[in-house]
């Protein structure tokens, strides 16, 4: 049985391990944080991504798990109410749409736990070297001993770390959009019921809305601007606090108390809106998955998607290539590239807004899942 290597337990990798499981293969899943990771914001499963995830058995679970939202307020930068909407909000587009929009965290432990019994899961480790030779690829851990598998894959998110022992620095690859982005939870000080919040003036702004029954926020706040000049230390959340009460600072309605929220937060994230494009995914034995080859930014809307159908690809084309992992890696770029670029452009179309939703629609379902099982 072939072994597969997979750096990154969010979403991209533990989907991955489930199809290549169902293909023959052992999946090995190495991720650096002591557990599935908590947090983060609603995420959506749109168009064929749904498709997969009913043929993974957890469709019902998933749509079980779906957000609740009413409606939307949009506000200028005072706090006045100058839009508000029943059909549609930012984060999941129209209320009435098939598409799910569910927490980050509930996705994750949905697939976590599909995977766990036919997974070897590593938590609290690393790779930190990955040597080729003609028997497989030797990874190395940070705490781990090395071991080899026939293959490896990168699913570390944007700044994936796999990428950049195969392939590179980042900047080779990393396109900034002109915009940042901050998460957080909160508690629901604002006592939403359903029903978000956007406020917007200039070139700041943020989205509030509510989860776990109206428990809780989840709180978006961004700002345009270009990349920071030397860049920034990922983990210093003190600096990037500060960056984001800077932006917001002027600001109106609740930005105060959410400000509060935020330094207190336990569960703060931020970084750049940026996608990766690179010419191939793949390296020898080595290859990319999700946001680490291909991240088209929360911005589209479409992360998760992507990373959900290219696990599925991948895993589909390496089973019909067992002993020709080449061959699998460059049909799945085949298949994958056309449906990518179309959702990698929903950023693009509207810069501080939705793209439309013919956009969307045309680019959610733009790949054929049953292509592979057709001959070539």
């Amino acid at each position: 049985m072939k072994t597969v290597l997979i750096s990154g337990a969010s979403i991209a990798g533990p989907a991955l391990a489930h199809w290549l499981h169902h293909h023959g293969f052992a999946p090995t899943i190495v991720e650096r944080a002591p557990a599935p990771r908590a947090g983060g914001q609603a995420i959506d499963v749109r168009g064929v991504a749904l498709d997969v995830v009913d043929r993974m058995g957890i469709g019902t679970q998933l749509r079980a798990a779906r957000t609740r939202m009413r409606g939307m307020s949009m506000l200028d930068g005072a706090g006045n109410e100058v839009h508000r909407s029943t059909e549609s909000t930012f984060s999941s587009g129209q209320l009435d749409s098939e598409d799910v929009e569910l927490l980050r965290e509930d996705l994750t432990h949905l697939l976590y736990e599909r995977t766990r019994a036919d997974t070897e899961y590593i938590f609290g480790d690393s790779i930190t070297a990955l040597t080729e030779s003609a028997g497989g690829v030797r990874a190395d851990f940070e705490r781990g001993a090395s071991r080899t598998f026939d293959l490896v894959v990168g699913a570390d998110g944007l700044h994936s770390h796999t990428r950049a022992l195969t392939f590179g620095p980042e900047d080779r690859f990393i396109h900034h959009l002109g915009t940042h982005l901050a998460i957080f939870s909160a508690e629901n000080f604002l006592g939403l019921d359903n029903w978000q919040m956007w406020l917007r003036e200039g070139s700041a702004g943020y989205g509030i809305y509510p989860a776990r029954d109206n428990t809780e926020l989840r709180i978006t706040a961004g700002f345009e601007a270009p990349p920071l000049a030397g860049g920034y230390d990922y983990r210093d959340t003190d600096r990037q606090k500060a960056l984001v009460a800077d932006a917001l600072d002027g600001l109106g309605w609740e930005t105060p108390r959410l400000l509060k929220a935020m330094h207190s937060a336990p569960d703060f994230y931020f970084d750049s809106m940026a996608q990766i494009r690179m010419d191939s995914w793949s390296r020898g034995r080595v290859t990319l998955l999700g946001d680490a080859g291909y991240c088209a930014s929360p911005l589209s809307g479409q992360g998760t998607s992507l990373a959900l159908v290219g696990a599925y690809v991948l895993a589909e084309e390496l089973g019909r290539n067992p002993d020709g992992h080449a061959i699998a890696y460059a049909r799945t770029e085949h298949r994958m590239r056309p449906f990518i670029a179309l959702n990698q452009a929903i950023a693009l179309e509207n810069p501080g807004g939705p793209a439309a939703q013919e956009t969307v629609d045309r680019a959610k379902s733009a790949i054929d899942l049953d292509a592979g099982r057709r001959p070539a």
